[in-house]
């Protein structure tokens, strides 16, 4: 006798087996038990969650001769007749090779004719989103008003692609992903039955590369099982077949990221290709490894998230988190959210990677607001450990420098308002100035108005990002100081926020343009 596939082979014989929808399961039962069965049935959702699974279990029960708790008792002449594929009154249909309107007019024609034997016939179109416009306008009428003895059970993957004439007329059930842990009990249940010894481990890791489908979860291990015939399936042996990589490269590759070592990035990369573990795997399980990170730190209570890992490899998350913030990890995510679009079509994936792993290290190759975080962040931390930023002073090896004397502060007169006149005469170059030492800063009071309050000068932006950059402290004294280089005088300066969707800009009076109007003297 041929091998059958662990998903067929364990497929549902009645309702309670069915996992993760018993919202869906509780209701048909009820419809069975109080002989309220509705004649179009539409069952949506994402594969492997039991679509087809429920619809022949549903065909099987109407027609049960002698159903038990709503269920078939898979006994009778007509439910073995329906198991074994033999009964005309359970017609299965995939529309993905069977859309055109002549395949539907067919149904159209069938329909007419009662069944023979059985209470009822049951038309189970799958993937019924494939159908031609015109074979769903040639279906509509008969699944409005089909005969007493006729269910239609309509299944999909995309429900958005079907006509609201259709969905309209049926009763919708959507089948929802199937949790990880209800994926890995089942598994479990299966691998007792099976006598095949697996570590818990190793099935939950099954049962999240499952994706929310049952199916998927037990094909992938059946495929670990026929590698490891006859042995105990282990976590590092389901790693090894799926092409996988253990958390702790993730580890090791996420402190590489704080530390901005590229060549240590490379060689880690390098190290899980030559492994023999998928590129593309490799990245969407990152991903999961870093939202794991981000609701670790998300919540002040850990019990309460959903963080699907091990007892043990919980710990090790704990003390990364504690090292790096939610700005951070989101940026990670970010980046390889949009790695994971751009591999798919890539002839050279690792290279593809590899820009992506140097941009994480380098976040001034990016001009985004997470990246610009990001950079002032690393500027801080060398701050902080009195590393000079682009100081024009180089230390000499093995060589004294002598320390120079302390200078002592030049203490300038205020301005007065006929200084900030001059101030709004020379402007531009004071922007020039500011954009030469940092061109963030000088985009922004590019963009801005200069106006005055009192005795001091008020630069009014229309961007919070913009007023963010120019409240800096440093920014703030790196204006001042051009200024005072320009008139010799130190000027106050304040920030002010304009949201240009509530007020109009060109109510502030510019000092710019106003200085451009000539005084008028009357003696």
């Amino acid at each position: 006798m041929s091998y059958t596939a662990l998903y067929r082979k364990f497929r549902p014989d009645n309702f309670e087996d069915v996992k993760g929808q018993e919202h869906i399961v509780t209701t048909l039962k009820n419809q069975i038990a109080g002989g309220r069965i509705g004649h179009a049935y539409l069952f949506c959702g994402t594969r492997g969650t039991g679509k087809t699974t429920v619809a022949k279990l549903l065909a099987k029960a109407v027609n049960c001769e002698n159903p038990i708790d709503s269920n078939p008792c898979h006994e009778c002449k007509m439910c073995k007749g329906i198991s074994d594929g033999t009964s005309m009154n359970v017609i299965e249909i995939d529309a993905a090779s069977n859309n055109g309107v002549d395949n539907v007019r067919e149904i159209v024609e069938e329909v007419r004719y009662s069944p023979t034997e059985g209470k009822y016939k049951v038309y189970i179109i799958d993937e019924v989103h494939m159908l031609s416009t015109g074979a769903f306008n040639a279906l509509l009428k008969t699944i409005e008003e089909p005969p007493s003895y006729v269910i239609f059970i309509l299944a999909t993957t995309e429900v958005h692609k079907l006509p609201i004439t259709i969905l309209s007329r049926c009763q919708r059930y959507d089948f929802k992903r199937i949790s990880i842990s209800e994926i890995a009990g089942r598994l479990d249940e299966l691998m007792k039955i099976e006598n095949v010894e697996v570590e818990e481990k190793a099935l939950r890791y099954v049962a999240r590369a499952g994706d929310g489908s049952m199916r998927d979860a037990l094909s992938l291990l059946d495929q670990c099982i026929s590698f490891y015939m006859g042995k105990k399936i282990t976590y590092d042996n389901v790693l090894q077949v799926l092409g996988a990589v253990d958390t702790q490269v993730f580890g090791q590759m996420l402190r590489c990221f704080k530390e901005h070592d590229v060549a240590a990035c490379m060689k880690l990369l390098g190290e899980v290709e030559n492994g023999g573990r998928e590129l593309g795997q490799f990245i969407i399980d990152f991903i999961w490894y870093l939202r794991n990170l981000l609701l670790l730190k998300s919540s002040e209570d850990v019990s309460d998230i959903i963080i699907e890992v091990s007892s043990e490899n919980m710990a090790a998350l704990q003390e990364e988190a504690k090292g790096i913030d939610e700005d951070t990890i989101i940026r990670y995510i970010r980046i390889f959210s949009e790695l994971t679009n751009q591999i798919r079509y890539a002839s050279r994936k690792k290279v593809v990677i590899e820009i992506a792993l140097i941009k994480i290290c380098k976040p001034e190759m990016e001009t985004d607001y997470s990246s610009l975080i990001e950079r002032i962040k690393v500027l801080e931390e060398k701050l902080e450990h009195g590393v000079v930023v682009n100081s024009s002073i180089q230390q000499v090896p093995n060589k004294e420098v002598p320390e120079a004397a302390p200078e002592r502060p030049t203490i300038l007169p205020e301005a007065l308002p006929e200084d900030l006149k001059e101030v709004a005469r020379n402007w531009q170059a004071v922007v020039s100035k500011v954009k030469a030492k940092s061109p963030p800063l000088g985009d922004a009071l590019s963009k801005s108005t200069i106006s005055t309050e009192g005795q001091g000068l008020v630069i009014v932006v229309t961007d919070e990002l913009d007023k963010r950059l120019v409240d800096g402290e440093a920014h703030i004294q790196l204006i001042k100081n051009t200024i005072a280089s320009i008139i010799n005088k130190e000027v106050q300066i304040q920030t002010k926020y304009l949201d240009k969707t509530k007020n109009n800009i060109n109510e502030v009076p510019d000092l710019t343009k106003l200085i451009k109007v000539p005084i008028e003297y009357q003696d």
